[in-house]
Order: structure tokens, then C-alpha cells, then sequence
């Protein structure tokens, strides 16, 4: 009762006239760097994220950036399908059987059938945010520094673990984020750290300029380089509503990327990327017909398409409920919060009721205005396919840099902008996972608060961790059999080569 009472709160807060607005330029605006490909919803929210500074309502601010977050996942099929370019990360896996399914005539049943089973699947994942978090919120409420210590190790290893495929480029790139995170004044001695020097560095790096570089001009800078073009392979989408027989394949498809996405989602580092792959493999593993995937096969683009805005939904739960971010553009998301003041954790759902609720409620009216937006308008968004990046590139850097300018009118600001930009550059020249970085970032002084508060409650015992805390001690646990684990991988994989 108490859940269907927050909800009906966060009903009202929705349906504000402003919340509704934010929403639908949001869910717009996601859709549209969902279709473009170079950009994704991780560097379209650190772009936006000084525009959180004259937002004066953290629903609002919250409600516009989780309208890009899900909006973009939406949108991404689009190109997958029609120019065999996915927009961002999560919707490659859809190009395999989508773009096979616009060569032989059938893009308009490919791109209805991934709108519906997003609306479905962002639906379900609503559904779970609404009554799987405020009771983890209420077990995370027995969480002290001990308790988050552990739990914030385990959240970085799965994020390092699940984002890619190199777990020493993924621990690098962890390292990097916590090395950042240190620069400046030590919080406990005042010290200066790693400031080179510098009086600037002193305040640290600031979330914004970091994110903005690294995921903005970053990307931009890499696209530069890359030579790749697609061909819309029709001007004529054709019909768009799947039929019969479409819906008997697809529809099981679509209830169990669902349900794997929401799984998969609510995992540090798990998020729509992994979720999609997930949802495509057990497909192709349960389908009668195996050989049809690749070649054109409905059920390759419902269950990844429905997985990943699953996905995209339950990482909310783990942000709200716990104060971790379980990928990059989540990260932002936390960014935000803070930049309004609130602390993402177990007291959001009690001490603001307001944004968390209505946030909640949000994404249920969000998910109808993406499939308003996405099967009508599929039109308009072929044509923004159009859109030259020669053109879309040095706007963004534009944007960007007044961007950054404009949180402190501060002119070092962009010398850090660029620097950052340079390192987003690099790791993604070099295949480096960049998601772990942002997250590293923004979790580093939780860690280093709950660590030093730890060893001052036990006088600087490292059994508070296993002995006394049985939390603590089960994470702890978790975080041990994950790195065996990989061990155990590793000596085996080494074997199998060496025979």
C-alpha cells in the first residue's frame, strides 16, 4: 500500500506541466542521439550536465536525463536496422538481424517490432524499479561504512569484469578514474595530492569537465578518424505494425530479453551492452531454427531490443536505493543529483520522496511517448540520418566548451576539458572500456570515507571488515570468488593455448 501511495505521489509530480515537458524533450532528444551514429547517452548527459545548474527542481533535472538515458536506447535500433550503424553500444547486437531483415524489404516490421518490445520491456522494467527498490532501500538503511567499503569493491569489479573484454585494460582504466578522483586536497589532513604544482588542481577535477572531455570531445576525436559510411538500404519503411506470424516469434523473445535485462541491468558494469548479447545468445540457444539467425531471424532484434531498455530501467535500482552507479551514463545521472544536492542512496526514498517517486512514475509515461515518437516518426528520423558529421562534430565541440566555460567562467577549465578529452581519444583509439573510469570517479570518496571511517571505529582493525560485520564479510566473500574465478580462467585459458 505504501508503494502504490509513493507512486501516486510521484504521479502528481509527473504529470507537472514543466516534469512533463522535461520528459518529452528528454525522450526526444534520446531518441535522436540514439539515431545519430558517434554519439551516445553517456556523452549526450555529460554535455547537458551544466545545464543542471539553472534547473532548480532535482525531479526535473533527474526526469530530463533519464528521458535521454532510455530514450537513446530506443533509438539506437534505428540506424542498426536501416544503415547497419548502431547508434550507441547497446544496439550493434540488433544489426545483425535487423539490417539483414531491411535487405529483404521487411525494415518496417524489424524497426515496429523493436519499438513495441522497448515499450514492453522499458514497461516491465519500470514495474520492478516500482517494488524492488524501496524494500533494497530499507536493507540498505543497515549499511554502515564497513558495509559500503565492501559493497563498492564488488560494484567496481563487476564493473571492470562485465564492460569489456580485457580485464587489465578495464582495471586501467579504473585506476585512472581513482587517480583523478585523488587529485587535490586530502579530505581527512588537508595534504595536497597529485596538484603537480598547481593551485588550480587544488579543488580536484571537477565530475562535469572530467565526463564532458572524456565522453564529448573524446568521441568526437575519434570519430575524426573513422571512415566508416553506411547507405540507407530503403527510402520506404514500409509497414510498421508486425504481423501475426511476427508476433509468434518474437513475442517469448520479448518476455525473456525482459526479464534477463532487468536482471542483468541491476548489475554493476552489467547494463543494456551486456544484457543485449545475453538476450541474443539465449535466442539463437532456444530457437528451433538457429541457422535464421544472422540471416534475418525477428527474434534476434525483439530480445536484445527488449533487453537492453530493461537493462536501462533497473539500473535506476542500484543508483536510488544504493548510491552506485551501474554504468557510465548513470554515473552522470549521480552526478546530477549531486550537483542538486542529494545524496543517491537508501535515505533518497524516505528524505526526497519526491524525486525518486517521481522519476518513477516518469519513466511509465516516458515509455509511451517514446513508442509515440518512434513508430510515427520514423520518417523524420531516417532523415536525420542525413546529417553530416562534418557538421554535427564542431557543433558539439561548440557546446562543449561554452559548456564547461560556463559552470565556474573559469579559462583552465577548458585546458582541463582538453586533456580529458585527449585521454577519451586514447582509450577508445586503443580499445580501452571507458565505463569504469567515470564510475571509479565519482565513487572514489565513498570509498576512501568509508575505508578511513572503518579502521577509526575498529582502531585500525582490519577485522571490522570480515569478523564483525557479516555484510561486510559476505561481500568480501563475493569479491574473492570473482577474482578467483578469473584466476582460474586465466591458468585455464593460458593451458588450452599452450596444447
Amino acid at each position: 500500500m505504501e508503494i502504490l501511495n509513493g507512486l501516486i505521489e510521484g504521479l502528481g509530480v509527473a504529470v507537472a506541466p514543466t516534469n512533463l515537458l522535461f520528459a518529452f524533450v528528454g525522450a526526444l532528444l534520446g531518441t535522436a542521439v540514439g539515431v545519430l551514429p558517434g554519439l551516445g547517452p553517456a556523452a549526450t548527459i555529460s554535455l547537458l550536465l551544466p545545464m543542471i545548474y539553472k534547473i532548480g527542481s532535482p525531479a526535473t533535472a533527474v526526469i530530463f536525463l533519464a528521458g535521454i538515458y532510455y530514450g537513446a536506447m530506443y533509438g539506437g535500433s534505428t540506424t542498426s536496422i536501416l544503415l547497419n550503424l548502431p547508434g550507441e553500444a547497446a544496439s550493434v547486437v540488433t544489426s545483425l538481424d535487423g539490417y539483414k531483415m531491411a535487405l529483404k524489404g521487411r525494415a518496417g516490421a524489424a524497426l515496429g517490432i523493436a519499438a513495441i518490445g522497448s515499450f514492453i520491456a522499458g514497461t516491465i522494467g519500470v514495474l520492478g524499479l516500482t517494488f524492488v527498490a524501496p524494500p533494497l532501500a530499507e536493507f540498505a538503511l543497515k549499511f554502515g561504512p564497513p558495509e559500503y567499503f565492501s559493497l563498492t569493491l564488488v560494484g567496481l569489479l563487476l564493473a571492470v569484469f562485465l564492460s569489456g573484454s580485457s580485464i587489465v585494460k578495464g582495471m586501467i582504466t579504473l585506476s585512472l578514474g581513482l587517480l583523478f578522483a585523488a587529485v587535490g586536497l586530502d579530505p581527512v589532513t588537508g595534504n595536497v595530492r597529485f596538484t603537480l604544482g598547481t593551485t588550480h588542481l587544488q579543488s580536484g577535477f571537477d565530475f562535469v569537465t572530467l565526463a564532458m572531455g572524456i565522453f564529448g570531445l573524446g568521441e568526437i576525436f575519434y570519430n575524426l578518424e573513422q571512415s566508416e559510411a553506411g547507405q540507407i538500404v530503403t527510402t520506404k519503411v514500409g509497414r510498421l505494425w508486425p504481423t501475426m506470424q511476427d508476433w509468434a516469434e518474437s513475442k517469448w523473445a520479448i518476455v525473456r530479453g525482459s526479464v534477463l535485462g532487468f536482471v542483468v541491468g541491476v548489475l554493476p558494469g552489467g547494463g543494456a551492452v551486456l544484457s543485449s548479447l545475453a538476450s541474443y545468445g539465449l535466442e539463437k540457444r532456444l530457437s528451433k531454427k538457429p541457422e535464421e539467425f544472422g540471416e534475418g531471424a525477428i527474434a534476434g532484434v525483439a530480445g536484445p531490443e527488449s533487453a537492453n531498455n530493461a537493462a536501462s530501467s533497473a539500473s535506476f535500482i542500484p543508483l536510488m536505493t544504493l548510491g552506485i552507479p551501474a554504468n557510465a551514463s548513470i554515473a552522470m545521472i549521480y552526478a546530477a543529483l549531486l550537483i542538486q544536492g542529494i545524496q543517491p542512496g537508501p535515505f533518497l526514498i524516505t528524505e526526497h520522496p519526491d524525486v525518486f517517486w517521481g522519476v518513477t512514475a516518469s519513466m511509465y509515461i516516458g515509455n509511451a511517448m517514446l513508442l509515440a515518437l518512434n513508430l510515427p516518426l520514423v520518417g523524420l528520423w531516417v532523415q536525420l540520418l542525413r546529417v553530416p558529421f562534418s557538421i554535427l562534430g564542431p557543433v558539439v565541440v561548440l557546446f562543449t566548451t561554452v559548456g564547461v566555460f560556463s559552470i565556474a567562467n573559469n579559462v583552465t577549465d577548458i585546458f582541463s576539458l582538453l586533456f580529458f578529452g585527449v585521454v577519451g581519444y586514447l582509450l577508445k583509439k586503443f580499445k580501452f572500456e571507458v565505463g569504469p573510469l567515470p564510475m571509479a570517479f565519482v565513487l572514489a570518496p565513498m570509498i576512501e570515507n568509508a575505508l578511513r571511517q572503518s579502521l577509526l571505529i575498529s582502531n585500525g582493525s582490519l577485522s571490522i571488515f570480515v569478523v564483525d560485520r557479516p555484510i561486510s564479510a559476505t561481500l568480501l566473500g563475493i569479491f574473492a570468488v570473482m577474482v578467483l574465478s578469473q584466476v582460474v580462467k586465466f591458468f585455464r585459458t593460458r593451458a588450452r593455448t599452450a596444447k
